[in-house]
């Protein structure tokens, strides 16, 4: 059971690549690939591309926030069906980044996945969850000036992807890995962006 948990994620770029077609897709078929109710799965999907080479698509930092944001919203708010604003289901992403995006994630997903299993799950719950939940709604509000900082937006993408496949995989030990990567994440861009 855990191994099949734990290869969630690679399930998850599996159902990306088999829509991504054509010249570009847009994320409205996305979503419609991934599910209506795949709240970590969309987080997941967004936040590793941001994380990819794919994250070169300009203007993609500030578009994976705002999703991210509006999801995390919902998810708060205790919705069971997910709803994105028309003009961000319209965007278009060019398939060839894409599939390279993919490409270039297997590899360190698939390292990801051999330890992740089933644990500590009362931290998937509320009112624990609260917390990592409210530093990635702080933390969406910042990315898109991180693109300013080379490098800055895809680690916080890579925060919210690590929470993301805890939840996804049930990994309570990856969220708790992830609040404390959200608490470090402003200090560390501060520090690297601004010091000296």
């Amino acid at each position: 059971m855990a191994e099949d948990q734990s290869h969630k994620l690679s399930a998850v770029l599996d159902q990306l690549e088999s829509a991504a077609h054509g010249d570009s897709i847009t994320v409205q078929e996305v979503v419609r690939k991934l599910g209506q109710k795949s709240f970590a799965s969309l987080i997941l999907i967004f936040t590793l591309v941001s994380t990819s080479p794919a994250s070169a698509i300009p203007g993609l930092t500030a578009a994976v926030a705002v999703i991210v944001f509006i999801l995390m919203l919902q998810m708060i708010a205790g919705r069971n069906c997910v709803w994105l604003p028309q003009f961000i289901l319209r965007r278009e992403l060019p398939t060839d980044k894409l599939c390279k995006g993919i490409g270039w994630l297997r590899k360190p997903v698939g390292f990801v996945e051999r330890f992740l299993k089933e644990r500590l799950t009362w931290l998937l719950h509320r009112p624990w969850l609260y917390l990592p939940q409210v530093l990635i709604l702080g933390l969406t509000l910042f990315m898109p000036f991180m693109e300013v900082i080379p490098t800055s937006g895809s680690i916080a993408s890579a925060v919210i992807a690590l929470f993301a496949a805890g939840l996804l995989t049930r990994d309570g030990g990856l969220v708790a890995l992830s609040l404390i990567l959200l608490l470090a994440v402003p200090v560390a861009v501060w520090q690297f962006g601004f010091s000296g």
